[in-house]
């Protein structure tokens, strides 16, 4: 397989083999395929996550236990201001 690299990512895989950490362009190359495949495979259990999040907020919702966003906000607020009173 040959791969094109632009003389920026060139001379970051050289720059990465010459400070030691990798001894060749192919392991720098294995190191930043591997590490994309880590990030998606998080990213796939992140939006997994936020699916179930979602899922369960309407089940929430469908079953009646809902809870007034303004108000929320309203004791959000006040909690706040009482911590931010109670540390000075």
């Amino acid at each position: 397989m040959n791969v094109s690299l632009t003389p920026e990512l060139e001379t970051l895989v050289h720059n990465k083999v010459k400070a030691g950490r990798y001894n060749s362009a192919s392991e720098v190359v294995r190191e930043a395929l591997r590490l994309m495949e880590e990030r998606d495979q998080l990213q796939e259990l992140h939006k997994a996550s936020m699916r179930e999040k979602i899922a369960a907020g309407v089940a929430s919702l469908r079953a009646g236990r809902v809870i007034d966003g303004e108000a929320f906000m309203d004791r959000l607020d006040a909690e706040l201001a009482a911590v931010e009173a109670n540390s000075n």
